[in-house]
């Protein structure tokens, strides 16, 4: 048995992780048989999903589900793409996962009225007296990360434009094609897909939406994947304290 373990519709996305939408599209994209569980990020050793159970076997991080059941069953999400296309799918995945999905997440995480509109419900199974507490200690450990890294130090307009830019990429790549690379969705669409329908939702205040549907090409390509990868909602609910 193969289970999938994250977290189903949320704010108005499938999942409020383009990381588990990325991999529930690819398990699809592979034609793996699966069922899906509420993630528990106490129960595994990198505390993050989505997270994969392959009978007695824990598979963790997104990219790393998806090499296991390509090894598995001798088959590449790449198939069919050019040596060139390859580099660029993998380009178009690390711009969407590691630079525009920070941007994203900092509009959810670090704007007080986005935070206690979405991200806030993370919390509710901590004891109300220490939910505070908790609460503030997680979000400066990211703000800290985050100047960390660099992008913290950007003003919120800086951090647009760079937004803006990786769009720009990601709508020239995709242009009048149906999916990034053609006919047919193949490896990168997972990823970038799930990071532009995280970015694109209407459930925040952020301008990062306006930036997304500001390329009519993007919208009907989030569209194209919602359709096709997320039309029944078969996540379990999970328990609220």
């Amino acid at each position: 048995m193969i289970t999938l373990y994250g977290w189903g519709p949320q704010f108005d996305c499938p999942s409020p992780s383009p990381y588990v939408m990325k991999t529930e599209i690819q398990l699809q994209m592979l034609g793996v048989a699966f069922d899906r569980a509420v993630a528990d990020l106490d129960a595994v050793p990198k505390h993050k999903a989505p997270y994969v159970m392959d009978g007695d076997l824990l598979v963790q991080d997104s990219n790393f589900i998806r090499a296991h059941f390509e090894k598995k069953l001798g088959r590449s999400l790449a198939a069919g793409l050019s040596d060139e296309d390859s580099v660029t799918s993998w380009a178009l995945e690390r711009m969407a996962e590691d630079h525009l999905a920070t941007v994203m997440a900092m509009e959810r995480w670090l704007k007080d009225d986005n935070f206690f509109k979405g991200p806030a419900a993370f919390f509710s199974d901590v004891p109300e007296p220490a939910r505070a507490g908790v609460m503030k200690e997680v979000r400066e450990g990211i703000a800290a990360g985050q100047y960390a890294r660099g992008m913290g130090r950007h003003t919120e307009a800086e951090r647009m434009q760079l937004a803006a830019w990786d769009l720009q990429a990601i709508a020239i790549q995709l242009a009048g094609q149906r999916y990034l690379f053609g006919d047919e969705p193949t490896v990168a669409d997972a990823s970038v897909s799930a990071v532009l329908i995280s970015c694109a939702t209407e459930f925040f205040d952020t301008p990062l939406t306006g930036l997304v549907r500001d390329h009519t090409n993007l919208v009907g390509y989030m569209d194209r994947m919602k359709a096709k990868y997320f039309t029944k909602n078969r996540w379990p609910v999970p328990e609220m304290a």
